[in-house]
Protein backbone atom coordinates (compact mmCIF):
# COMPACT_ATOMS: atom_id res chain seq x y z
CA UNK A 1 0.00 0.00 0.00
CA UNK A 2 1.41 3.42 -0.72
CA UNK A 3 0.62 6.42 0.86
CA UNK A 4 -0.77 9.71 -0.84
CA UNK A 5 -1.40 13.44 -0.29
CA UNK A 6 -4.39 14.97 -0.40
CA UNK A 7 -4.30 18.65 -0.64
CA UNK A 8 -6.94 21.26 0.36
CA UNK A 9 -7.36 24.92 1.40
CA UNK A 10 -9.93 27.36 2.07
CA UNK A 11 -10.53 31.11 3.70
CA UNK A 12 -12.46 32.59 6.12
CA UNK A 13 -13.11 35.99 6.46
CA UNK A 14 -12.37 36.67 10.30
CA UNK A 15 -10.39 35.20 12.81
CA UNK A 16 -13.33 33.85 14.73
CA UNK A 17 -12.71 30.48 16.09
CA UNK A 18 -16.29 29.48 15.51
CA UNK A 19 -15.77 30.62 12.06
CA UNK A 20 -12.01 28.71 11.51
CA UNK A 21 -13.62 25.68 12.90
CA UNK A 22 -16.86 25.88 10.29
CA UNK A 23 -14.22 26.40 7.22
CA UNK A 24 -12.20 23.79 8.39
CA UNK A 25 -14.93 21.22 8.96
CA UNK A 26 -16.07 21.84 5.30
CA UNK A 27 -12.97 21.72 3.61
CA UNK A 28 -12.28 18.02 5.61
CA UNK A 29 -15.79 17.17 4.86
CA UNK A 30 -15.85 17.94 1.03
CA UNK A 31 -12.16 15.97 0.57
CA UNK A 32 -13.62 12.82 2.44
CA UNK A 33 -16.63 13.36 0.13
CA UNK A 34 -15.16 13.97 -3.29
CA UNK A 35 -12.58 11.12 -2.14
CA UNK A 36 -14.52 7.85 -2.10
CA UNK A 37 -13.33 5.51 -0.60
CA UNK A 38 -11.05 7.47 1.83
CA UNK A 39 -11.77 6.37 5.33
CA UNK A 40 -10.88 7.72 8.67
CA UNK A 41 -8.88 4.73 9.78
CA UNK A 42 -6.82 5.22 6.53
CA UNK A 43 -5.31 8.72 7.29
CA UNK A 44 -1.83 8.19 8.58
CA UNK A 45 -1.22 12.10 9.84
CA UNK A 46 -2.91 15.75 8.92
CA UNK A 47 -0.60 18.37 8.45
CA UNK A 48 -2.52 21.84 8.72
CA UNK A 49 -1.09 25.63 8.14
CA UNK A 50 -2.80 28.91 8.74
CA UNK A 51 -1.91 32.31 7.49
CA UNK A 52 -0.35 34.44 10.12
CA UNK A 53 -3.49 36.66 10.71
CA UNK A 54 -4.99 33.48 12.39
CA UNK A 55 -4.60 32.75 15.62
CA UNK A 56 -7.89 32.27 17.34
CA UNK A 57 -7.83 28.49 17.06
CA UNK A 58 -6.10 24.94 15.87
CA UNK A 59 -7.43 23.90 12.97
CA UNK A 60 -7.04 20.37 13.87
CA UNK A 61 -9.94 20.93 16.23
CA UNK A 62 -12.06 20.81 13.69
CA UNK A 63 -10.47 17.77 12.79
CA UNK A 64 -11.25 15.89 16.19
CA UNK A 65 -14.65 16.97 16.15
CA UNK A 66 -15.68 15.40 13.31
CA UNK A 67 -13.83 11.90 14.74
CA UNK A 68 -10.36 12.11 13.58
CA UNK A 69 -9.26 11.41 17.34
CA UNK A 70 -6.76 9.25 16.55
CA UNK A 71 -4.89 10.86 13.70
CA UNK A 72 -1.87 12.53 14.37
CA UNK A 73 -2.01 15.71 13.49
CA UNK A 74 -0.29 19.10 13.59
CA UNK A 75 -0.87 22.64 13.07
CA UNK A 76 2.02 25.73 11.94
CA UNK A 77 2.18 28.74 10.20
CA UNK A 78 2.59 29.33 6.95
CA UNK A 79 5.47 31.78 5.69
CA UNK A 80 4.53 35.25 5.30
CA UNK A 81 5.19 35.80 1.63
CA UNK A 82 4.19 38.96 0.74
CA UNK A 83 1.04 39.17 -0.99
CA UNK A 84 -0.42 36.03 -0.40
CA UNK A 85 -3.59 34.63 0.75
CA UNK A 86 -4.67 36.59 3.57
CA UNK A 87 -7.22 34.23 6.23
CA UNK A 88 -6.01 31.32 4.46
CA UNK A 89 -6.15 28.05 6.36
CA UNK A 90 -4.46 24.59 4.23
CA UNK A 91 -4.31 20.84 4.77
CA UNK A 92 -2.14 18.07 3.46
CA UNK A 93 -3.58 14.77 4.50
CA UNK A 94 -1.15 11.48 4.16
CA UNK A 95 -3.60 8.80 2.72
CA UNK A 96 -2.84 4.92 3.39
CA UNK A 97 -3.78 4.33 -0.16
CA UNK A 98 -3.73 2.39 -3.46
CA UNK A 99 -5.62 5.12 -5.19
CA UNK A 100 -3.66 6.12 -8.36
CA UNK A 101 -1.86 9.93 -8.21
CA UNK A 102 -3.95 11.22 -10.58
CA UNK A 103 -7.53 9.98 -8.88
CA UNK A 104 -6.50 12.28 -5.90
CA UNK A 105 -9.28 14.81 -5.45
CA UNK A 106 -7.46 18.22 -3.97
CA UNK A 107 -10.03 20.22 -2.77
CA UNK A 108 -10.06 24.27 -2.61
CA UNK A 109 -12.89 26.34 -1.35
CA UNK A 110 -13.89 30.25 -1.02
CA UNK A 111 -11.12 32.72 -1.65
CA UNK A 112 -8.67 29.43 -1.84
CA UNK A 113 -9.64 28.44 -5.58
CA UNK A 114 -7.18 31.24 -6.68
CA UNK A 115 -4.35 29.36 -4.86
CA UNK A 116 -4.69 26.33 -7.48
CA UNK A 117 -7.82 26.36 -10.01
CA UNK A 118 -6.15 24.13 -12.14
CA UNK A 119 -6.56 21.65 -9.04
CA UNK A 120 -10.42 22.70 -8.43
CA UNK A 121 -12.48 20.15 -9.26
CA UNK A 122 -15.46 20.54 -6.76
CA UNK A 123 -17.33 23.71 -7.25
CA UNK A 124 -20.01 24.77 -4.91
CA UNK A 125 -21.85 28.38 -5.04
CA UNK A 126 -20.33 29.21 -1.43
CA UNK A 127 -16.78 28.39 -2.70
CA UNK A 128 -16.34 30.46 -5.67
Amino acid sequence: MRIRGVRGATTVNSDQSDEVIEATMELLSTIISQNSGLKLDEIASAFFTVTEDIVSVHPALAARRIGWDLVPMICATEIPVPSSLPKCIRVLIHWNTDVEQKKIKHVYLRGAVALRPDLVTYKKEESL
